[in-house]
């Protein structure tokens, strides 16, 4: 028989607190425990995204609060080219092509599962944070935040940057053509470009913060970011120009000239990162000393206070419920 509601809550506020920090500061689980939270934190996040898909879904259609609709937002990039180089039908506006059954149906809910994903990153995200949060450190707690806030600001700026490149991008390739040609892009195709673009740009500039990281652990310092500047701004180039969908110079150029830009940010960043660190050494006195000499660290062990006898208190052993499992 399955267990009462009472017992299902109790059981339920228990692993709560293993999971709490104030409740378990110090993140001590059993395997058990782990693969119990595991599975609510997933189902969360699951829910949560299932719930930003539908509405997503919604909003393709609907202008909240004024606002323009999913599908406007999505459509105006391929807005910006001339209307004398572009498909239109009785005077409708800008319309995409369908060429396929129920592409338009995929589309939005592939568009709209997205868009909800975006909207509700800060919910699921906070799902993860909780299942890693009572494993990790006070000081790498701290760390974790700060990286994944400014991960989060550098890739929705890399997708905002990527929205404004695209109409200018499609003007150029189209401009090709003269007037001998007329654009009808496909659903399908135009989509997946927006998309492919929005999503390497935002990796993109992620790659800054990686160097900014490697100078905080010690891997790189100021001094080789400056000798390898030139390499990199090179090799920043040719990423551009690789990792871009399109063919076109002005997203390979905005995103290499953003990248750099951000580079020499992250160089700025280690220089004042490695001031401090000199600074802190000197004070400490561990740039006086020789290779044959121990550093001036303490070593005496701290001792450890017994616990009082009485303030143990005696558990019940657990009895182990194997339908836990089911």
């Amino acid at each position: 028989m399955g267990a009462s509601p009472v017992r299902w809550w109790s059981e339920r506020r228990e692993r709560r607190k293993l999971t709490s920090l104030r409740g378990n500061p110090d993140g001590t689980m059993s395997l058990k425990d782990h693969l119990y939270d595991l599975r609510h934190r997933l189902g969360l996040a699951l829910l949560i995204i299932a719930v930003g898909a539908i509405f997503g879904w919604f909003w393709w259609a609907w202008r909240i609060f004024g606002l323009p609709s999913l599908g406007d937002i999505v459509i105006a990039p391929y807005c910006g080219i001339p209307v004398a180089q572009r498909l239109t039908q009785g005077g409708q506006g800008c319309q995409l092509l369908q060429t396929q059954p129920f592409e338009i149906f995929m589309i939005r809910l592939k568009v709209g599962a997205g868009a909800g994903m975006a909207l509700t990153a800060p919910l699921w995200l906070y799902q993860v944070w909780r299942f890693i949060a009572p494993g990790l450190y006070a000081k790498e707690r701290k760390f974790a935040l700060i990286f994944v806030g400014c991960a989060s600001v550098l890739f929705v700026a890399g997708a905002t940057l990527a929205f404004y490149v695209v109409p200018q991008g499609l003007s150029v390739l189209v401009g090709f053509g003269d007037e001998k040609f007329i654009t009808a892009l496909t659903a399908g195709d135009y989509i997946s470009f927006v998309m492919a673009l929005l999503l390497i740009f935002g990796v993109s500039f992620e790659l800054p913060l990686i160097v900014v990281m490697l100078n905080q652990v010690g891997a790189v310092s100021y001094a080789k970011l400056c000798k390898w500047r030139r390499g990199i701004v090179f090799t920043l180039f040719v990423f551009a120009a690789i990792a871009t969908p399109g063919v076109d110079p002005i997203s390979m150029i905005a995103l290499a000239i953003a990248l750099t830009l951000l580079f020499e940010l992250a160089i700025q960043l280690a220089r004042v990162h490695d001031k401090r660190a000199a600074r802190r050494r000197r004070e400490e006195g561990l740039d006086e000393l020789s290779d044959e000499e121990a550093a001036p660290f303490d070593y005496t062990p701290a001792s450890i206070e017994e616990p009082e006898t009485d303030s143990v208190v005696s558990k019940e052993p657990h009895r182990v419920r194997y339908d836990d499992a089911t």
